[in-house]
C-alpha cells in the first residue's frame, strides 16, 4: 500500500506532506484517512505546537479529488464524501494548534478547500488556485462554497466557483487569499521560519486566537461573547503570568 500521508517531527512542530507526486497529490480515500491519522498524531502529541501541511514535489499541494472514485458515485455515496471531507477539514479549521498551508503549485477544488481550511496560507510563486467543480458539473463539497465566501466575498467567490477559472498566487495575494508569496526554491523555509515564530508564543493564547477568531464567522455578537470567555481563559494560564511578568521585567517570556 502507497504510503501517502509523511510525516515530519522538528523541535515543536510537525509537517504533514500529501505523497502522491505521480497523482498531482489528489485526494482519495487513502489521503483523507491519513490527514485523520496524522491531526490525530498532532493534537495528542503535547510536543507538537503547530503544523504545516504541504504537497511532495513543486507541481502540485493538491491538484484536487481523485475523479476516478467519483465514475460510480450517487446521491448518497456524494453527500457521505462531502460530509467526510467537512468533517476532516473542520478538524483542521477548529485546531487549537495552529496550522499553515504551505502551497506549492496546484491548488485546485478539494486542494484549494484543504488550504482555505487551514488558518492561513503561504503561496510559491508558481501556485494557482481554483473551484473548478462546476467543469465536472458538480460543486465544491469539502467547504469551498463557505470558505472562499468568506475569505474573498461573495462576488468573487461567485465567479470562482461559476466559471472554474484558475488564479496565479499573485492574485490569490492581491484579494486576500494568501497572506504571503515567495519563490517555490523558499517555500517551505519561509513557512518554517513563520511556524517556528508562531510557536514560540503562548499555547494557551494561540489556542484562544483560534477559538475567538472562528466564533466570529456566526455573528458580531455571539463572537464577541467567545472572546470574551476565551480572553477569560487566557487570563487563567500560567502563561498570562510569565508573558505580563517577563514584560514588566524587560525580558523575553519563556512559555512552558
Amino acid at each position: 500500500m502507497e504510503k501517502v500521508i509523511l510525516i515530519e517531527k522538528n523541535q515543536g512542530w510537525m509537517k504533514i506532506t500529501i505523497h502522491r507526486p505521480d497523482k498531482l497529490n489528489a485526494l482519495n480515500a487513502s489521503v483523507l484517512q491519513g490527514l485523520q491519522e496524522a491531526l490525530h498524531d498532532l493534537h495528542n502529541d503535547a510536543s507538537m505546537r503547530g503544523c504545516i501541511i504541504t504537497g511532495a514535489g513543486e507541481k502540485a499541494f493538491v491538484a484536487g479529488a481523485d475523479i476516478s472514485t467519483f465514475v460510480k458515485a450517487d446521491r448518497n455515496i456524494g453527500k457521505e464524501l462531502a460530509e467526510l471531507g467537512q468533517q476532516l477539514f473542520f478538524s483542521i479549521e477548529r485546531s487549537p494548534k495552529p496550522i499553515i498551508a504551505a502551497v506549492n503549485g496546484y491548488a485546485l477544488g478539494g486542494g484549494c478547500e484543504l488550504a482555505l481550511a487551514c488558518h492561513f496560507r503561504i503561496a510559491s510563486d508558481n501556485a494557482r488556485f481554483g473551484q473548478p467543480e462546476v467543469n465536472l458539473g458538480i460543486i465544491p463539497g469539502y467547504g469551498g462554497s463557505q470558505r472562499l465566501t468568506r475569505l474573498i466575498g461573495k462576488g468573487r467567490a461567485l465567479e470562482w466557483m461559476m466559471t472554474g477559472d484558475s488564479y496565479d498566487a499573485q492574485e490569490a495575494w492581491r484579494i486576500g487569499l494568501v497572506n504571503h508569496v515567495c519563490p517555490a526554491s523558499e517555500l517551505q523555509t519561509f513557512a518554517e521560519t513563520k511556524m517556528r515564530t508562531i510557536i514560540s508564543k503562548s499555547t494557551t493564547a494561540l489556542a484562544q486566537i483560534i477559538a475567538a477568531t472562528n466564533a466570529s464567522e456566526v455573528g458580531v455578537e455571539e463572537g464577541m461573547k467567545t472572546e470574551a470567555a476565551c480572553f477569560g481563559t487566557a487570563f487563567a494560564s500560567d502563561d498570562m503570568l510569565e508573558g505580563t511578568t517577563a514584560f514588566l521585567e524587560k525580558r523575553k517570556p519563556q512559555f512552558k
